[in-house]
This record gives C-alpha cells, sequence and structure tokens, in this order.
C-alpha cells in the first residue's frame, strides 16, 4: 500500500461516527493539566517540543506521565474519574475510543495548524502529531557487518543466527510476517482470513527462536546491548536515541512499518479547550521542527520534514527515500486482526 492509498483509506474509515454513551463528569478543574505518553524517547521528545514550551508559553502547569495504557483511558471515563487531559496513543485506540465512545470529538475550529496535514492524519477524535517505525534492529557485536535488511532477512536464521525478541501481540508481527513470506507491500492490506492465517503461519516458523516477547519500547534496545538478543524488532525511536548514547544496536528503515503518535482527549477530561489548544501548538511549523533536532520521532508536518538537513533526513520515517522502502500501517486493518484473531494469537503464545 502506498502513502497516498494509505491516507485515503484511513480518512474513508475514520470518518464514522461513534459517539458512545458515557456520561460526561463534573470534575474539578483544580488538578494540573496532565499529559500521558509511551515514555523513553517519545516522552522526551514530546515533552521538549511540545509539553515545556506550550507550558512556558501559557503559564500553565503540565505533569507529564507515562506510560500511555487505553484500558485505563476507558476505565476513568467509565468510573467518572478522568486523571489524563491528553494522552498519545497509537492509531488503533482511536478507532476504539471512536467506536465505543470514551474519547473526545475533536472540534478542528479550534486546531487550525491541522489543516496543513495530510487528510490520513486526522480522524473525529484524534490527530497524529509525530511519526516513527516499527523496525529490525540487531546487536552490532553480534552482526558487526550489517543485520537483517528485510524481514525475510529476520527469519532466516541461519544466516542471521542468534535469539530473537519480537512485539508479544499480533500488532506489526502480522506485517513483519507476511512481508517475510514474500506477500508484496502493496497487498498486505486488506485483511483476509487466508492472509491472517498465513502471517500466524509465518510466525509459528520463527517462534522458536524467539526467546523475549517484548512490551516497552525499552526493552529492544536493552536486551540487544547486553547480548540477550542478537536481533529484534524495535521501535525507530528508541533504537535511535539508545545508539546516540553509544549502544551497539543498529538497525535499518527498510521493510520497516510506519506509523504515527495520535494525541487523544479522554472524554470528560475538565481541561478539553487546553488540551485542542496544546494539539494546536504541537502541529506548528516550529515545534514540529524541533522533532528534527531531536533526531528520534519525526514530524508529521510534510513541510517541516522537507527543511530537514542531509543527515537529519537518514534517520526520519517520514523522509522520501526512508518512505519509499516501507509498508505504512493500516490501522484499520490492525484494529480488525487484533480483534477477529485475538483467541488464534494467544493460543500461538502458548504453544
Amino acid at each position: 500500500m502506498d502513502r497516498r492509498t494509505f491516507l485515503m483509506s484511513a480518512t474513508a474509515g475514520t470518518m464514522l461516527a461513534g459517539l458512545g454513551g458515557f456520561p460526561r463528569p463534573a470534575l474539578s478543574q483544580t488538578r494540573p493539566f496532565t499529559f500521558t505518553s509511551w515514555g523513553g524517547a517519545l516522552s522526551d521528545a514530546e515533552k521538549s517540543a511540545f509539553t515545556d514550551p506550550f507550558a512556558a508559553l501559557k503559564g500553565v502547569e503540565i505533569v507529564n506521565t507515562s506510560p500511555t495504557e487505553t484500558a485505563k483511558i476507558k476505565a476513568m471515563v467509565e468510573a467518572s474519574a478522568v486523571e489524563w487531559d491528553l494522552v498519545d496513543v497509537g492509531g488503533r485506540s482511536v478507532w476504539q475510543g471512536d467506536e465505543e465512545g470514551f474519547l473526545e470529538r475533536l472540534d478542528l475550529a479550534k486546531i487550525p495548524n491541522a489543516a496543513n496535514l495530510e487528510k490520513g492524519w486526522v480522524a473525529p477524535n484524534g490527530i497524529a502529531t509525530s511519526t516513527g517505525a516499527t523496525v529490525m534492529a540487531w546487536s552490532t557485536t553480534a552482526f558487526p557487518d550489517g543485520g537483517p535488511q528485510n524481514w525475510a532477512d529476520f527469519w532466516d536464521v541461519k544466516r542471521f543466527p542468534g535469539p530473537r525478541g519480537l512485539y508479544k501481540y499480533f500488532y506489526y508481527n502480522y506485517e513483519a510476517a507476511l512481508l517475510a513470506a514474500g506477500v508484496k507491500p502493496t497487498e498486505v492490506y486488506p485483511l483476509t482470513a487466508e492472509k491472517a492465517e498465513k502471517a500466524l503461519a509465518k510466525i509459528k516458523e520463527i517462534k522458536p527462536h524467539v526467546t523475549v516477547w517484548w512490551g516497552t519500547g525499552a526493552q529492544p534496545p536493552q536486551l540487544l546491548s547486553s547480548g540477550e538478543l542478537a536481533l529484534s524488532s524495535a521501535w525507530s525511536g528508541r533504537v535511535l536515541a539508545a545508539s546516540q548514547e553509544g549502544a551497539p544496536v543498529g538497525f535499518a528503515f527498510k521493510d520497516g512499518i510506519a506509523w504515527a503518535n495520535w494525541f487523544v482527549i479522554p472524554k470528560g477530561s475538565p481541561h478539553v479547550d487546553l488540551a485542542h489548544e496544546l494539539i494546536n501548538f504541537s502541529l506548528a511549523p516550529e515545534q514540529q521542527a524541533k522533532l528534527l533536532k531531536l533526531k528520534t520521532y519525526g514530524p508529521v508536518l510534510g513541510s517541516a520534514t522537507a527543511t530537514a538537513d542531509a543527515e537529519t533526513l537518514k534517520v526520519m520515517v517520514m523522509a522520501p527515500d526512508n518512505l519509499k522502502n516501507m509498508l505504512m500501517i493500516s490501522e484499520k486493518d490492525a484494529r480488525k486482526y487484533m480483534q477477529q484473531y485475538e483467541e488464534q494469537w494467544n493460543q500461538l503464545m502458548l504453544q
């Protein structure tokens, strides 16, 4: 799937309304504004580029917390005890919140900077604010001459021996497995039963060599650095941050799975207007450009990426030379396979 097709399909799907029926609690506005993200390099980038400058500009206190947990957002809303005001989530959570009604519907009149984004980055209940990717990473101690350059290489335990790490959910693994099986990137979506079964079978093939099913972004670079793993899937920003700190970790964008980080507002937040302001601020060209200097997670605003120098472009997901060799994830399809094949995935993990 090329980028344009992905953007068009994402737009078409996210325009489906799903307002839900959660009550709006009457909460006190005395507590400080709370922003929640995934932690690590992403939280550091958002704090530096978005929340700290915004707090200084507005003269308000912002509490930065982690990690994100969609189930906790839903539980807060259902209990009328919302403690988070703006949350960075994955695209699947935007879909879920839209369908199940635990996210505020955004007022785009309060987010004029959203007009500068590709339509696929804007949904009724969320807006993409930065980009990253799930990539193949490796220990440079184990592979001093370079690691796998595609998912077929990652599955090749003879050419690239050693213990592997993969994400503990079907998410990302569906795409990686199909690419490893030789499915063309343009044919990974839409989801079909045949494709899902093919992906599960391919994962079953590599499973004996997977010693860690990781659940947090910090794990892959740590385990690769310590030598516990030779190869692992990983989030690009975490690997880039580790590399900057001198960790013996390499990675490749080629065959990576590109995605965005999305800002959402839990339904019932007492700071809805301020949350809209922070979203709009985060999408300003000046703030998006700050992400370039950090060289971990990149801008979602194309004009900001275009201002990067040649060296920075090498580590930006949205740089044309990187994106042309990557697969843009379809969050709509990901939500479907995560729901429809949860039981089969859990059974596979028990085998």
